[in-house]
């Protein structure tokens, strides 16, 4: 059977799942976990992408984003690949280090952005590998320690947790470790790991409950959330791949893309394509950059080759397109 493509889009809450290819460890001792740990912090800051927690265990890991203004693939890629090739070269090993593919689950935010954040954090807890909240309150590898206040990340958004128990950050955050100590004799919650309408409503008994009462539901093994979200997700995501698909029915594709830029800019196709840090060039190339992953599909990898840029450099203009595209209400809608 075919793998599902990832859903995605900015804004969007992730429960990410990576583990160790046929269970083995990802982590060997500190210096693993503190170099992934500088590396994912650099990067989620660099994309805008918010962290909202994470755990890493020996052989896995558990992590909560919110798309920013690069896809989650992008920084997922960059995030493992560059731990992958620094743990195999530092530990003389060869070969893959993950499972498959990491699993992404794209989350309702209300309400399971809470349940998630609690559950990532404590996963130390659970696995044993600290026996009492008074050690989590302190854990090194869990973002629970940040939100404590025990513990500084620049990278982690614990400013938005906390938010969601109250303004003032102390009375936020004594509410915030009474909500995680209540969680703790939950145990597992593979409603929370797994994805899907079925799951996140309790199992099977509850979805027939609903059939039988006649109530229409729609579940997807990639989206955490009721019926209707899932119904919105997946419209959402039916709209940007028919977009697509008309874009490329129609031969639009990266030299089309060119003149159409330069014609909404109102300047030459030679100054979309020039290099230089000129102002309106690096506005052309920005948009360019943006329609072309967001809306032509194209990879940045294929763009930097087109461009003659390197692939971080396409990202920064893939972000800086987005804003010139809202702020001026720039589009390609019309030209479908």
């Amino acid at each position: 059977m075919p793998r599902q493509a990832r859903i995605d889009a900015p804004g969007a809450v992730h429960h990410v799942i990576v583990r160790g290819i046929e269970r083995g460890k990802i982590f060997l001792d500190s210096d693993d976990r503190h170099s992934f740990l500088d590396r994912l912090g650099a990067i989620v800051k660099e994309s805008e992408t918010a962290c909202y927690a994470w755990a890493l265990l020996d052989n896995h890991m558990h992590l909560v984003f919110r798309t920013g203004l690069i896809p989650l693939a992008a920084v997922m890629r960059r995030l493992l690949t560059g731990h992958a090739v620094r743990f195999n070269r530092r530990h003389r090993r060869y070969g893959p280090l993950f499972q498959n593919r990491y699993k992404s689950i794209l989350c309702q935010e209300d309400p399971y952005l809470l349940e998630l954040v609690r559950y990532v954090h404590l996963n130390p807890l659970r696995a044993k590998i600290i026996s009492q909240i008074e050690q989590l309150d302190r854990y090194v590898y869990s973002g629970h320690s940040a939100i404590m206040g025990k513990r500084k990340n620049d990278w982690q958004d614990v400013e938005y947790v906390l938010g969601l128990f109250g303004a003032k950050v102390s009375a936020a955050r004594r509410r915030y470790r009474e909500f995680v100590k209540k969680g703790i004799e939950q145990g597992k919650r593979p409603e929370l790991v797994g994805g899907g309408l079925i799951r996140s409503m309790g199992g099977w008994s509850s979805v027939k409950a609903l059939r039988r009462s006649g109530e229409r539901i729609k579940g997807d093994e990639r989206i955490l959330g009721d019926s209707e979200f899932v119904e919105k997700v997946l419209s959402s995501c039916d709209e940007a791949l028919e977009r697509k698909y008309a874009f490329r029915s129609k031969g639009h594709g990266f030299d089309w893309l060119v003149e159409h830029v330069a014609k909404v800019l109102a300047i030459d196709t030679d100054q979309v394509l020039r290099s230089g840090r000129y102002p309106l060039t690096v506005k052309a190339r920005s948009v360019l950059c943006y329609w072309a992953t967001r809306e032509i599909g194209m990879t940045t990898v294929d763009l930097a080759r087109k461009l003659g840029m390197s692939q971080p450099t396409i990202s920064q203009s893939v972000q800086r397109g987005e804003k010139i595209v809202a702020q001026q209400g720039l589009t390609l809608f019309d030209e479908l």
